[in-house]
């Protein structure tokens, strides 16, 4: 993967290139930011970069043997670590199935067709539906056992770990001296959306880089050339993903509705209408969702109920819904104002956490669903 290939952020672009041409490669950097952002791709074009054996000022030649074992993500000296879900076998507690190395393929393969992928895709993928990935003890085993050997063929040798805040406890400890003091030409890039839950002890060894939004110009230019979209069209989509480019793909493959609007709506409508029957059989779909499903329904719910209210005080210069989602908001303004707004996106906030914590859906759900009904309907 080349810089060239990565929407947007010429500034971090250029801060990462500057860094191998001054010769000042850190050994632990973390890429912070949101979903979206291009976090995985930069870590993977500036891996390549590093050891490209004919680098140019602004990018990877594409062309020398590293290159095209980085552009496949098979080079020996880059090693990747990720959250998955570990298996027990039936006879007895011992593991099988375990770490990122049983999963390599599927996530080159996944990785090569999108690199903004959100943890929930990837866990739909390695079909992880109702529990949270880890990277276990055992994975941090691993990653010391293969830095420890010498590099193949590059001068550097790359540990990529996506999402580090997955990291468990004791992998985070067993982790931490080789993080401080890793062998010679090895350079760890650890790519996170919520710095904040990694353990301190790790997050201070490394050099943060936080990566921003993506320019709506650079969104929309990428939507125009690469789905064939008119350039008005795009810059709607731009607007409304607020510098998440996957958000922006999904738009842009969806016809510019969320998967989650259709959930959304006949909750918002069955509260209005204190319909009962029609909360309880919302409750029942929404339970069926997968876990990470059901936490991005409910934020999602949470960033139409923050739209609904800039329409209601009149800020759609600032308002992020297109097509049917704008549609409903306007109708759906008036009932989210300054004397609810808060409860309702508390109420959204605390289900959040519920489910974060593994709470039964149903009763979150219920519990949630009554809530509102209160407050859609407060005068």
């Amino acid at each position: 993967m080349q810089f060239k290939d990565i929407v947007g952020q010429k500034e971090v672009k250029a801060k990462l290139i500057k860094s191998v041409q001054e010769g000042r490669i850190a050994h632990a950097q973390l890429l912070a930011g949101h979903e979206g952002t291009g976090k995985l791709a930069l870590a993977i074009a500036y891996a390549q970069y590093i050891s490209c054996q004919n680098k140019s000022d602004n990018d990877s030649c594409g062309e020398c043997p590293s290159c095209h074992k980085y552009q496949k993500l098979i080079h020996p000296d880059l090693h990747f670590v990720f959250p998955v879900n570990e298996t027990k076998k039936d006879d007895d507690d011992e593991k099988v199935g375990k770490g990122s190395d049983a999963h390599i393929q599927q996530w080159r393969e996944t990785i090569l067709s999108n690199p903004y992928i959100t943890e929930s895709q990837w866990y739909s993928t390695i079909g992880l539906e109702n529990k949270l990935g880890i990277i276990s003890t055992s994975e941090g085993s691993e990653v010391i056992k293969k830095i420890s050997l010498k590099s193949f063929e590059a001068e550097y040798k790359v540990m990529i770990i996506w999402l580090p805040e997955r990291m468990n406890l004791f992998a985070a400890n067993k982790l931490l001296k080789l993080i401080e003091e890793p062998p010679e030409k090895t350079v760890f890039i650890m790519v996170s959306e919520h710095p904040n839950s990694i353990i301190g002890t790790i997050l201070s060894r490394t050099q943060i880089i936080k990566i921003p939004p993506i320019s709506r110009e650079a969104i929309a230019a990428a939507l125009v050339e690469r789905f064939s979209i008119t350039p008005s069209k795009a810059h709607d989509f731009s607007r409304v993903a607020n510098g998440n480019y996957q958000k922006a793909m999904s738009l842009a493959l969806s016809d510019d509705t969320s998967p989650y609007f259709d959930l959304f709506r006949d909750l918002m409508r069955a509260c209005f209408t204190n319909n009962v029957l029609k909360l309880m059989d919302w409750v029942d779909k929404a339970s069926r969702l997968n876990r990470e499903k059901q936490k991005e329904l409910l934020s999602y719910s949470n960033g139409i109920i923050r739209e609904s209210f800039m329409l209601n005080l009149g800020l759609e210069d600032i308002v992020y819904v297109a097509g049917e989602e704008k549609d409903f908001s306007l109708k759906f303004a008036p009932f989210i104002n300054a004397e609810n707004i808060i409860q309702v996106y508390n109420t959204f906030n605390l289900a959040i956490e519920h489910i974060s914590r593994y709470g039964n859906p149903q009763i979150v759900f219920t519990d949630m669903a009554m809530k509102l009904v209160k407050l859609i309907n407060k005068k």
